[in-house]
């Protein structure tokens, strides 16, 4: 199972708005944008705050004293300022496309580049909905908070304060009545602040977990039909959707009684004014045109007041989103290049492959998985790996192009240290085929070539030829077939070939198969392995045998139990020699009989 929701908890210090500041070095190259944008928004709010001083003047000057051509000005003023608006408001959102969009487009380069810089033991951990959440839904937040809330926050906040001026300047009794007024409004929105984050996380943490079950039922549809699992995948769904409706109302709960309390505010200081002007026109001590100024002004305001209850719970979920996106940028990759790197001898053939007293285990487990492992391969040997289900073969196959690091010992090629090459050199010469074989939604060439893409399609063909796997020239489109997501739409054995075939094209010095063979006919496996047999004569070869028939491909077999290397030998003197390894080979396919013992 992936990270859950407790397992993602953001750090204390990160909680809150602050947590906004952390995507400032990917808003900086785009600072000209963002700032031309705020200023715009500026000037677009800010402009008709000149109309109802405009109007002031109007109604205690030209219409006071039956000026109707006064009333010509006005308009054409009026006129000009609906044009300017309408243009700022195009240059906002022009500008709007190359700042908060390029933010967000290069987060997401960046997440997806460090991501595939995680080492395998972090994508053990953590659920791929939860990853894909916080690459699309979560970027995407910050993205909608940079183009809007985050605009509208600044430009809400100074038109609030020039507002403020202004009122003042009209009649400053009244204009101190509404800037008292926001102070109950501010510690109205400082609460919510403090609940919204809560659910704000619950929501976005358990979106992921819904985006994983969807795409495991997704992924593993032809499980869920064979076993008749429909409801079970179902119910998982629902439980998670019906958490995440919960969590969403509570949400628009906290958001209706906000909304409520915002809009009820200017309300109540609007009568309060209207009251007070209403006295203060009628005792001379303010002219009707000031009333209706200062009402229109503060009329203003009610977008600014009413506007903050969402802009402030986007600017909160944009918060919660960058908390949980710098959970994977703070993840530091423990598997990294070398300060002062080494380089392999330019040879041909294979190389050898030495593991001394290589110890194995898991980050969060203080048991190792393997100890005390001391095998040397050489240039142009295969050496089988054997043992019962569970006892560290594959583990010990991953060490070797460092998927994982030793916790103890080390792994030597040619003399080096695995940990002193460059990882992409280290990689490039090692190369493994699983078991369980990925492909990926590409071409059947392009599958065969991912380690190797300057290929020429006599290689391509060659490793083809190798692994048996010429069914792809009767494909629709021959080696240009599209095979579908992860490969499903060939058979097990027909991944497995492509899979080898991917494998061995780049001719690496060292290869290593996870009992590439195990979705075969007898016929095809057999096939397979006399061309396995002439690739690996000029290679380093590492077999995880689960097969008894894939043993005889090994010149040497490693035995392996409890976590440790019991024996080493060819196949007849620790079929000779050692009864546990007798066991384990009778205990797997009847093809054991098959088997030609030496005497």
């Amino acid at each position: 199972m992936g990270a859950t929701t407790s397992e993602t908890q953001p750090p204390v210090i990160h909680r809150g708005l602050r947590a906004l500041v952390r995507i400032w070095p990917w808003v900086r190259p785009y600072k000209r944008q963002m700032t031309g944008m705020i200023v715009a928004a500026l000037l677009a709010t800010l402009a008709p705050i000149a109309l109802p001083i405009l109007t002031r003047s109007v109604i205690d000057g030209p219409i006071a004293d039956g000026d109707r051509g006064g009333l010509w000005l006005l308009g054409g003023i009026a006129l000009l300022f609906g044009v300017s608006e309408a243009v700022l408001i195009f240059l906002r959102r022009y500008l709007l496309t190359r700042g908060a969009l390029g933010v967000e487009a290069d987060m997401r380069n960046d997440l997806y580049e460090h991501i595939q810089r995680l080492p395998t033991a972090f994508h053990d951990r953590w659920q791929s909905g939860q990853l894909l959440s916080r690459a699309w839904s979560d970027l995407g937040h910050v993205r909608r908070f940079l183009s809007f809330s985050f605009t509208f926050l600044i430009v809400n906040s100074v038109m609030f304060l020039v507002v403020v001026c202004f009122l003042i300047e009209v009649y400053w009794p009244l204009g101190l009545v509404v800037l008292v007024s926001a102070v109950p409004l501010v510690a109205l929105l400082y609460r919510f602040e403090q609940r919204y984050a809560i659910v704000a996380r619950r929501i976005q943490d358990t979106q992921g977990d819904l985006a994983t079950e969807i795409e495991e039922a997704t992924s593993g549809i032809r499980i869920l039909k064979s076993f008749g699992r429909r409801r079970l995948a179902y119910d998982r769904y629902s439980a998670n959707a019906e958490d995440l409706y919960q969590v969403q109302l509570k949400k628009v709960r906290i958001i209706a009684a906000l909304w409520a309390a915002v809009e009820c505010h200017p309300q109540i200081v609007l009568v309060i004014l209207m009251l007070s002007g209403g006295i203060a026109v009628s005792q001379g001590v303010l002219t009707l045109g000031s009333l209706v100024a200062f009402i229109t002004l503060f009329l203003m305001l009610q977008w600014p007041i009413a506007s903050l209850g969402f802009l402030l719970a986007d600017a909160q979920q944009a918060a919660t989103a960058v908390v949980r996106v710098f959970e994977v940028f703070d993840t530091t990759p423990d598997i990294v290049d070398p300060s002062n790197p080494r380089q392999l001898p330019a040879t041909t053939g294979g190389a050898t492959l030495q593991l001394r007293n290589v110890g194995f285990r898991y980050a969060d487990s203080d048991q190792f998985v393997l100890r005390h492992i001391d095998l040397e391969v050489r240039p142009g040997e295969t050496i089988a790996i054997v043992g019962p289900t569970g006892c560290g073969k594959t583990t010990l196959t991953s060490l070797i192009p460092r998927l994982y690091d030793v916790s103890e010992g080390k792994i030597c090629i040619d003399g080096i240290d695995i940990r002193d090459l460059p990882i992409p050199t280290l990689r490039r010469e090692v190369a493994m085929a699983f078991e369980d074989p990925t492909l990926f939604s590409a071409s059947v060439r392009e599958n065969v070539a991912f380690g190797m893409p300057d290929a020429t399609d006599e290689q391509v063909a060659e490793a083809l030829d190798v692994a048996q796997a010429r069914f792809v020239y009767d494909l629709p489109w021959g080696i240009s077939t599209r095979v579908g997501e992860q490969g499903m739409s060939l058979s097990g054995g027909q991944r497995q070939r492509l899979a080898l075939a991917r494998a061995i094209i780049g001719r690496p010095r060292i290869l290593i198969l996870d009992d590439p063979l195990s979705a075969l006919d007898v016929h095809t496996e057999a096939l397979v392995e006399a061309a396995l047999r002439r690739v690996l004569s000029t290679t380093t070869g590492i077999i995880v045998a689960h097969r008894p028939s894939t043993v005889m491909i090994a010149d040497r077999v490693a035995l392996l139990d409890d976590g440790g290397l019991v024996a080493v030998g060819t196949h007849s003197e620790l079929m000779r020699d050692v009864p546990r390894y007798r066991d384990i080979l009778s205990q797997d396919a009847q093809e054991s009989n098959d088997l030609e013992v030496a005497p």
